[in-house]
């Protein structure tokens, strides 16, 4: 009852206005603060003589607070009890101006609001409850690392071993409880969790402990997280180690109280070093530096003036010496911004007097705001690396050290920084390069884990409670290969349930199970509806011919597939029978179209090509055209009689042969097939035809063919008609959909596979429209469903799964799948590269035939026939008449004749010289 009135007594303190003034000075001879922090803890014991030292130097260092003297009053106070919070209030009632602490987040949270009130900064090595914001506690500035980082590390380092479920083992106080929401936060960012929360009450007995371990050894998850305080810590890790909870297969990754024992009382008996042997934790860290290694090596000094002095530095002492100077730096930069040290009452608070809390007395600061923003500012280099504070108002650059209790001692693994990550590499040589996450980044050394071995554990096993899953099977009426239960004796048996009991037997562990059927046993079960009671709990599992399906994936986890799958279409068909026109069935309209344009075109361009050099292409016009008709369609049969001289003629024919012989191949194969090999022909042509028409189409009953169709396709689903046996295929098929039958049926190929091998009168038209497989199915992030797929995938590769197949699915089809009717058929696009070659070889032939006939022309043309060019347009009609003329003319003749005008020119020349 006490301790709930606290609160407000903090806040009635806070209604101060103001008052009397006085402490008045501005840069005083002597500058007071307090330090809360217990003086018998892990880390109190050390923060004290930390302090000491930090006080010691400031003094001793004139640059710093420059002729003021810093006195730090110390106030012992209890972490865990109402004491503890009654004397750290009494405390308040001195004028201080700062205050080193306090040390526990339980007695952090009550100061804060009086801090917040009286406005006195209080800067906190220790108190790490991630709630204590700087938002809610503007005066509550934490000097070392929040949890959430600490958190954010063991998140990442249970992502890296790939472990997905924890169980989280702490003492439900502020800190602690907090500290693990904000593990559960981070894990989730992973998609990780924490799949249990073992609380322990805070002043838990052994008893307690050993209870709640017991629960926990019965739970599948064998990676735990251990979040405590250094003593009642190490109390658990006792108890466990009692238990045979620190052997193979365990996971144990303790926060930073555990270096903090380790650090402070090495080295530890014997017997307390055997109960943490191989477990993971963490230290606050900090570089190697001359300042560090000067602490560090008069420590020893420091410590023989204390009662029991036989213990060592550790991260929250060298937190304590730095808090020390950052006080110290902000105080002096608060005197050079002119900031005085004054005090004022409230004079309310006189009417309480006699009061044993001296309420009275209790001050507020008037630079607190001033001296708060000095210390927010704060930046320099401590014991602990870069002391500066971020926007949220946390420490720069949070790093870790990860540590592997080994042996007698400790070795450190890797280190954990906000910045990079996991790491082998010490975070401060990281700082200077681009900040890198990558997976092929994140790095750590091996680890020994408990039990003396440095195979990563698989974190997890099947629950020793005795519980047997719970594993629903389909009770199916119909395809009972696959999946079915024996009407005698009640065990079910099928090729599913082989493959699922060969794949357990691969399992390292034992694992109970009872199969359990589900269904009316009067038709085939809704496999989603058996999807949606594993998700529920209802089942553990969940065994059978069932389908991967989009939505199904969305509420519970699959295996590895292992059996392909996918939806075809069955359909009826007939013997197919060949008409008088059955030969124009291998090439389509296109094909035979191009291919007789080709014929006429290379004709032509022989023609061109040998027309003036070769007399069986030249005569009557008639003769001509009936050459080059003749000559185009011979080629075919290579039965072309006329010889090609010319070179191009030679390279266009060579060419158009070689065209000629690959389509004469592929016609003859396909003529071939068509008339001798394909002998089936439906109406339907697959699922477009299918999904376009009218008509109604079959499904099996519990089958998702049925929403794929009607949600994928957009098939109506007044359309879809439910079968339920291999018999009402056959019969719904017969019918037809004129007679009250289907169409088609669409369902996946195993089950028609299996109908077609006696039943020849149905094929599957076209291919599969869908592709997916079977699987077995396990609640979300289950680690049986991972266990399971390594299993199946073992099947697979040492043939144990093809026998299995081979057992109950053994095909004897008396007919093969057919395919679309004009699968056989040519296309145009199969043969376009030849034609493109074809055409451009012709193309490039009468590009140089007609360059060097215009070549000719123009040498052997006369220039007094030259027509004036006043003539126009009948001079240029002229002219190309005169070329084509030319073109047409026989090559020996145009010889014969360039030669007569040649001589005729050179007897001119001689009768001119003699008349000369």
């Amino acid at each position: 009852m006490k301790l709930a009135l606290l609160p407000f007594l903090a806040l009635y303190l806070g209604f101060v206005s103001s008052g009397v003034s006085r402490n008045v000075s501005t840069r005083p001879a002597v500058v007071t603060i307090g330090a809360v922090f217990g003086f018998n803890s892990t880390i109190g014991r050390v923060a004290k003589v930390a302090i000491g030292a930090a006080l010691e130097d400031v003094n001793a260092d004139s640059s710093v607070l420059r002729g003021s003297k810093l006195v730090i009053e110390m106030q012992d106070s209890n972490c865990s009890g109402f004491l503890g919070i009654v004397e750290a209030l009494q405390f308040m009632e001195a004028d201080i101006i700062a205050m080193v602490g306090p040390q526990c987040s339980t007695t952090a949270h009550i100061l804060s609001y009086v801090g917040n009130e009286l406005q006195v900064p209080m800067l906190s090595f220790a108190a790490t409850d991630p709630t204590l914001s700087s938002l809610q506690f503007p005066f509550f500035v934490r000097t070392t690392q929040s949890d959430a980082f600490q958190m954010a590390a063991i998140a990442e380092m249970l992502d890296y071993y790939q472990w997905k479920q924890v169980i989280a083992v702490y003492f439900d106080d502020d800190n602690s409880r907090n500290g693990i929401a904000a593990l559960g936060d981070k894990l989730a960012e992973r998609r990780c969790k924490i799949s249990y929360k073992a609380a322990l009450p805070p002043e838990a007995s052994m008893s307690d402990i050993t209870d709640l371990l017991v629960r926990v050894a019965l739970m599948e998850s064998r990676v735990i997280v251990l979040h405590a305080d250094p003593t009642s810590g190490l109390e658990v890790l006792s108890v466990a180690y009692f238990l045979e909870m620190m052997g193979n297969g365990y996971v144990w990754i303790a926060t930073d109280w555990l270096t903090s024992r380790l650090d402070t009382f090495a080295p530890l008996a014997p017997e307390t070093m055997n109960t943490m042997q191989g477990v993971l934790t963490l230290r606050r860290h900090a570089p190697d530096s001359k300042r560090k290694s000067a602490l560090v090596s008069k420590w020893s000094v420091l410590t023989e003036k204390e009662n029991g002095g036989n213990f060592h530095l550790n991260a929250y002492g060298l937190y304590a010496y730095d808090t020390v100077w950052m006080i110290a730096r902000a105080i002096d930069a608060f005197f050079n911004d002119g900031g005085r040290i004054s005090f004022s009452n409230d004079s309310r608070l006189h009417d309480l007097k006699g009061s044993t809390l001296h309420i009275e007395a209790v001050s507020v600061f008037d630079g607190g705001k001033l001296l708060l923003d000095e210390v927010r500012k704060t930046n320099f280099t401590g014991v602990t690396g870069q002391v500066q504070f971020d926007s949220d108002g946390n420490l720069v650059h949070p790093a870790y050290d990860i540590i592997n209790v080994v042996g007698t001692g400790m070795r450190t693994v890797g280190y954990w920084s906000n910045y990079s990550g996991l790491s082998v590499v010490p975070p401060e040589t990281l700082y200077t390069n681009p900040p890198n996450r990558s997976a092929a980044n994140q790095q750590l050394y091996s680890v020994i884990w408990p039990g003396e071995t440095t195979a990563k554990p698989r974190g997890w096993v099947f629950p020793n409670n005795g519980k047997e899953l719970r594993i629903g099977v389909p009770d199916r009426v119909s395809y009972k290969e696959f999946v079915s239960k024996d009407p005698v004796t009640g065990t079910v048996k099928g090729y599913c349930i082989d493959v699922f009991t060969a794949a357990v037997s691969l399992l390292p562990y034992a694992l109970p199970y009872k199969l359990i059927p589900f269904g009316s046993g009067r038709e085939n079960p809704s496999y989603t509806e058996l999807a949606n009671m594993v998700a529920s709990n209802v089942f553990d599992a969940a065994v059978g011919d069932i389908a991967i399906v989009t939505n199904r994936t969305k509420i519970v986890d699959y295996t590895q597939p292992y059996i392909e799958s996918g939806l075809v279409v069955l359909a009826p068909v007939k013997k197919y029978h060949s008409n008088a026109w059955a030969f124009l069935q291998p090439f389509t309209v296109e094909m035979w179209c191009v291919t007789g344009l080709f014929f006429l075109v290379v004709g032509v361009v022989v023609w061109i090509l040998e027309h003036r050099i070769n007399d069986e292409f030249r005569g009557p016009p008639s003769k001509q055209l009936a050459t080059v008709f003749w000559f185009s369609f011979s080629t075919l049969f290579f039965a072309h009689r006329e010889n090609t001289v010319s070179v191009l003629g030679r390279v266009v024919l060579i060419i158009w042969l070689f065209v000629v012989l690959i389509i004469q191949s592929s016609y003859t194969a396909s003529l071939t097939s068509i008339l001798t090999v394909q002998q089936l022909s439906s109406p339907i042509r697959g699922i477009d035809s299918l999904r376009t028409s009218d008509e109604p189409i079959g499904f099996q009953v519990g089958s998702f063919a049925e929403g794929y169709m009607v949600e994928e396709l957009n098939i109506s689903k007044s359309r879809l008609k439910a079968l339920g046996s291999p018999e009402e295929y056959a019969r719904a098929l017969e019918l037809g959909p004129d007679n009250g039958g289907v169409a088609a049926v669409v369902d996946e190929r195993p089950y028609v596979e299996m109908f077609l091998e006696t039943k020849c009168k149905f094929s599957i038209i076209g291919s599969e429209f869908t592709k997916s497989g079977w699987g077995f199915i396990f609640p979300r992030d289950s680690p049986l469903a991972v266990d399971m797929s390594t299993a199946i995938l073992s099947l697979s590769e040492n043939g144990d799964l093809q026998r299995i197949h081979d057992k109950w699915l053994t095909s004897t089809a008396c007919s093969s799948p057919t395919d679309e009717l004009d699968s056989d058929r040519l296309h145009l696009t199969s043969f376009w590269g030849l034609f493109l070659i074809c055409g451009v070889a012709c193309f490039l032939a009468l590009l140089i035939f007609f360059f060097l006939m215009l070549r000719q022309y123009l040498r052997d043309t006369p220039e007094d026939e030259a027509e004036p060019s006043s003539q126009g347009n009948s001079r240029s009609g002229r002219s190309l008449h005169k070329f084509l003329s030319f073109v047409d003319d026989k090559e020996e003749v145009v010889k014969n004749r360039s030669k007569r005008r040649q001589m005729q020119k050179t007897t001119d020349n001689g009768i001119t010289d003699i008349e000369s």
